[in-house]
């Protein structure tokens, strides 16, 4: 049974070899694309809660709408592409809406509302384009190399948000205070970004199901998705936004506003090393020790923050190592745990679910854990963090668990 899988890797050559040209050519519109990305948003947070006076609460509530608001794009970006049995498409109007929407921040001039709408636009095109690309790796790629195809994948990811902030950090050193230089710099690179996607990326079709079994519900009754996106809503749970813990440990150790957007930058690079690394490990050992672990460095991470006594650079530094792993142990992670339990004709659909019901417990994670903050303080705001984190696990672990015939 497919969900043996999950605990012990698969027989075979576990993960030997390179990976495919396509799953490279992914890697390098994602490296370009989150180079254009992190150049906005890394300093987003301390821009909205430093600058604009926003409350805990309503920084959360803007975070948590931000990555939800892409639940029902994700689905139909991921049923698009498998009805139309073409992923590149949608995934190419995906990274296009993205690189418009900076555009459409230029042209806000200032505006919150505007602002709002062009942010909205950009998370728009992520949940149009992360399926039907996290897709395309899966269907080029043998599913005992999974792990490190998207390690490879994430890595080159993970590139291009380490190298984003500081971009954007010589953009405005050229220019000091030139925000809509940064901004049109990052247009120009999500341009090239759609440019590389359009000349290098090839296609993969799957095996094209009957029209009829082309729906959501038909999916759903597999036994592998009644697993998956229950996990998955709990894992995104257990998850409170990057602006929290960039702005938390600021705080505790009393960082120089300039120095903020490093904070992205290191995390990025402890991401950057582990990626690859931990995509074998996962091929070898099993992908779902590897996620969980990576999670528990979550929870360890909001345990460092509410009840690590001092501050000063060891705690940035233990929080960035903590955080990095994090990403790397479970972003390419997961998805290579899910890619081989779905059927490959259903397979962006499905990826689209597993990601949607993470998007909307994030939404829900992050209005409550801003709420939390103001009304509670950071301490129990962070002890209740955790505390749902452990119970999220266990319940993911408890859910996608083989029975003891599946893994015999």
């Amino acid at each position: 049974m497919y969900l043996s899988t999950l605990t012990r890797p698969a027989e075979g050559r576990h993960g030997a070899g390179p990976v495919a040209a396509n799953v490279v050519a992914l890697g390098a519109v994602s490296l370009i694309t989150d180079v254009s990305a992190e150049m906005v948003t890394a300093i987003l947070p301390l821009y909205l809660v430093i600058g604009l006076q926003f409350s805990p609460a309503a920084y959360g509530a803007i975070d948590g709408l931000y990555t939800g608001a892409t639940v029902l794009l994700r689905l139909v970006g991921g049923y698009a592409a498998d009805l139309v049995d073409r992923r590149k498409p949608v995934a190419l109007l995906g990274y296009g809406a993205s690189a418009a929407a900076k555009l459409g921040l230029l042209a806000a001039a200032g505006s919150g509302v505007g602002i709002g709408l062009a942010l909205t636009a950009d998370r728009a095109g992520k949940g149009l384009r992360t399926a039907p690309r996290d897709a395309l790796i899966t269907l080029c790629t043998p599913p005992d190399r999974l792990g490190r195809a998207f390690g490879v994948h994430r890595a080159m990811d993970a590139a291009g948000a380490f190298a984003g902030p500081l971009v954007a950090l010589a953009v405005l050193a050229a220019a000091p205070g030139s925000y809509d230089s940064v901004i049109m710099t990052s247009f120009c690179v999500a341009l090239l970004g759609v440019m590389v996607l359009v000349l290098f990326v090839r296609d993969t079709p799957g095996p094209k199901p009957p029209r009829e079994a082309l729906r959501w519900r038909e999916l759903l009754r597999g036994p592998a998705a009644r697993r998956l996106v229950p996990a998955s809503f709990l894992l995104g749970l257990a998850t409170i936004g990057d602006g929290f813990t960039y702005l938390l440990v600021a705080e505790r150790a009393d960082l120089a506003l300039g120095w903020f957007p490093l904070l992205a930058v290191a995390t990025s690079g402890v991401y950057l090393l582990l990626a690859a690394p931990a995509g074998m490990l996962a091929d070898r050992a099993g992908r779902l020790p590897v996620v969980l672990g990576g999670y528990l460095a979550l929870t360890a991470t909001y345990l460092l923050l509410g009840f690590a006594s001092g501050g000063g650079l060891w705690l940035v530094g233990a929080t960035v190592v903590l955080h990095g792993t994090f990403y790397a142990a479970t972003d390419g992670g997961l998805m290579a745990l899910v890619g081989p339990l779905l059927p490959a004709g259903l397979r962006t659909t499905g990826i689209a679910l597993v990601q949607s019901g993470q998007a909307l417990a994030y939404l829900f994670s992050s209005v409550l854990f801003g709420a939390a903050w103001q009304v509670w303080g950071t301490r129990p705001a962070l002890l209740a963090a955790a505390a749902v984190s452990v119970i999220a696990l266990a319940g993911t672990f408890a859910v996608l668990r083989p029975s003891e015939r599946a893994v015999s």
